[in-house]
C-alpha cells in the first residue's frame, strides 16, 4: 500500500514538473517572440513596443553614450533595444575626436548606424612623394592604388596600402592621340586634359575621358597588362558622349553615341547594335539598365533584353495626334537595393519619389530646396546625395527622411562610401553624407586633388607639391 501511494505521488510530481517545464518553455518562447517583435518593459515596468539600434564605428571599440548616459554595453559594434522616438547617440574614444547623431527609433524596426568614423586628434604627418609635376590624380575603388598623371607620357602608379609607398611607371603614349614627341625631351608629352577617370570594380582598369583642342577621346587603361589598353574613340572611329564600365572586370562598357545606347565588348572589340534610342540619361544596377527618353522611363533587364516601359512621360492628343510631355524636367532614375528591399528612385526637378521595385507602390515623395545638378546613389543604396554648387540634400533610406544642408565650397569629393570632404582656403574638412559631424582635419591642403583613406589607417592628400599622409587611426 505504501508502495502504491509512493508511486502515485511520484507520478503526480512528474506530471506537475513536466507541466511546469512545458509552461515555462511556452512562456519563454512567447517572451522571446515579444522581444523579437520589439516589446520590452520600460522603467515603469510597463510593456511597450520598442525598436533596436545596431551601431558600429571605425575604429571599433568606441564608447557609446545614449541620451547622456553610457549603457552597460558601452562599446561599438553591438545592438541595443531602445524605446521608440528620438535618441542622441555620441561616440567617443580616448585620443580620438567624437561623433554624434540624433536618430529616430521606430517601433519594431532596426536602425543601422554602421558608418561613423573617428579620427586621431594627434596625427603624424609624413611626406610620401614629390608630386610637383602632377596635373591629375585618381584612386582605385579599394583605395589601394593611385594613378598620378602629368604632362609627360610616363605616368606613375602608386601602391598606397604599404608602409613604404611603391611606384612604377606606365607609358601611356601608345593609347592617347593627345601626345606629341619633343625633340629635346626623353619622353613624349601629353598634350590633353583629363576630364574624368573611373576605375573598374576589380581595380585593374581605368576608363579615362580626355580632351585635346575640341575633340574628346576615351581610353581604357589596363593597369596589370598595359599592352591591352585600348583607345575606344580611335578603335570605333566614333564620338562618344558618355561611357561607363558595366561590370567589375571592365569586359563590358555602356556608351552613348548620337544619343543611342550601345554595349561594347572589350575583349572582341565589338560594339553592339542600338540597345535604346534617344537616351537622355541612364543608370544601372547589377545587369539592369534604367534610362530616360523624351517619352518614357524604361528598363532593360539586361543589355540583350527588350525594353520595358516603366513610366510614360508623354501623352498623345487623340484628336491632333500631338505629343506633350507630362513634366518640364527630365527625370533621372535609379535602381537600388537597400538590405532586403529593391527600389526605383526618380528625381524630377526638385522632387524625389521612391517606389518599391516589385509592386511599384510609392514609399516616399518629397521636394528638396533646389534643382540638383549632380546626383550620387550610395554604394549600398543607403542614401541619395544631391547638390547644386554648395546647396546639398540627402535622402536617408534608413529613416526615409530628407535633409537640406549646405557645403562651404563646391570643390568636394568622397573620402569613403559615406563621408565627403571639401577643401576651402587650404583647409580640409569632412562631413557625413547627411552633412552632420563637420570636422576640420588638416591645413595647407591642395584643392583639385583627391583625398583618400587607405587601410582605415592612412589619410593621403596633396600639399605644397607633395603627396603626404597622416596616420588617422592606431
Amino acid at each position: 500500500m505504501d508502495l502504491e501511494k509512493r508511486a502515485r505521488r511520484q507520478s503526480l510530481r512528474v506530471i506537475v514538473s513536466e507541466t511546469i517545464m512545458v509552461l515555462s518553455v511556452i512562456t519563454m518562447v512567447a517572451v522571446l517572440a515579444l522581444i523579437v517583435s520589439g516589446y520590452w518593459l520600460n522603467s515603469d515596468f510597463e510593456v511597450e513596443r520598442q525598436g533596436m539600434l545596431q551601431i558600429g564605428s571605425t575604429p571599433t571599440g568606441a564608447s557609446v553614450e545614449v541620451d547622456g548616459s553610457a549603457p552597460w554595453y558601452q562599446r561599438t559594434n553591438t545592438s541595443k533595444v531602445l524605446s521608440a522616438g528620438e535618441h542622441k547617440i555620441v561616440l567617443t574614444r580616448d585620443g580620438y575626436d567624437s561623433w554624434a547623431k540624433t536618430v529616430t527609433i521606430r517601433e519594431g524596426l532596426l536602425y543601422r548606424l554602421n558608418y561613423p568614423r573617428l579620427f586621431l586628434t594627434e596625427r603624424e604627418l609624413e611626406t610620401v612623394l614629390d608630386a610637383t609635376t602632377a596635373t591629375f590624380a585618381t584612386v582605385s575603388k579599394d583605395h589601394n592604388t593611385m594613378l598620378l598623371a602629368d604632362n609627360t607620357t610616363m605616368w606613375r602608379l602608386l601602391r598606397l596600402n604599404e608602409n613604404t609607398v611603391s611606384t612604377k611607371t606606365l607609358d601611356i603614349a601608345p593609347f592617347f592621340s593627345s601626345v606629341s614627341i619633343a625633340s629635346t625631351a626623353s619622353t613624349g608629352l601629353f598634350t590633353g586634359k583629363i576630364i574624368n577617370a573611373t576605375w573598374s570594380g576589380d581595380n585593374n582598369h581605368v576608363l579615362i575621358q580626355a580632351t585635346t583642342n575640341d575633340s574628346v577621346e576615351w581610353v581604357l587603361l589596363d593597369i596589370r597588362n598595359p599592352e591591352r589598353s585600348i583607345n575606344l574613340s580611335r578603335q570605333f572611329a566614333a564620338d562618344f558622349t558618355d561611357m561607363r564600365i558595366f561590370d567589375s572586370s571592365a569586359s563590358t562598357l555602356l556608351t552613348l553615341r548620337n544619343g543611342n545606347l550601345h554595349k561594347i565588348d572589350v575583349a572582341s572589340r565589338q560594339i553592339s547594335a542600338i540597345l535604346a534610342e534617344a537616351v537622355l540619361n541612364y543608370n544601372y544596377y547589377d545587369q539592369e539598365i534604367i534610362y530616360t527618353t523624351p517619352t518614357s522611363i524604361s528598363i532593360l533587364k539586361n543589355p540583350d533584353s527588350t525594353p520595358i516601359v516603366y513610366r510614360e512621360l508623354a501623352t498623345e492628343d487623340p484628336i491632333t495626334g500631338e505629343t506633350s510631355t507630362t513634366t518640364e524636367f527630365t527625370p533621372v532614375a535609379f535602381i537600388s537595393r537597400f538590405y532586403d528591399d529593391k527600389y526605383i528612385t526618380i528625381v524630377t526637378g526638385d522632387n524625389i519619389t521612391v517606389y518599391n521595385y516589385d509592386d511599384e507602390t510609392e514609399v516616399f515623395n518629397q521636394n528638396i530646396a533646389f534643382i540638383p545638378e549632380n546626383i550620387r546613389l550610395g554604394q549600398r543604396g543607403d542614401y541619395l546625395f544631391l547638390n547644386l554648387d554648395t546647396a546639398a540634400a540627402t535622402l536617408d533610406m534608413e529613416s526615409l527622411t530628407v535633409k537640406n544642408w549646405a557645403l562651404t565650397t563646391s570643390d568636394f569629393g568622397w573620402l569613403d562610401n559615406n563621408m565627403l570632404y571639401e577643401v576651402a582656403g587650404g583647409t580640409l574638412s569632412v562631413y557625413d553624407y547627411d552633412g552632420l559631424n563637420h570636422r576640420t582635419l588638416s591645413k595647407n591642403v591642395s584643392a583639385h586633388f583627391p583625398v583618400v583613406i587607405t587601410n582605415n589607417k592612412w589619410m593621403y592628400y596633396f600639399s605644397d607639391g607633395n603627396l603626404v599622409r597622416e596616420i588617422i587611426a592606431k
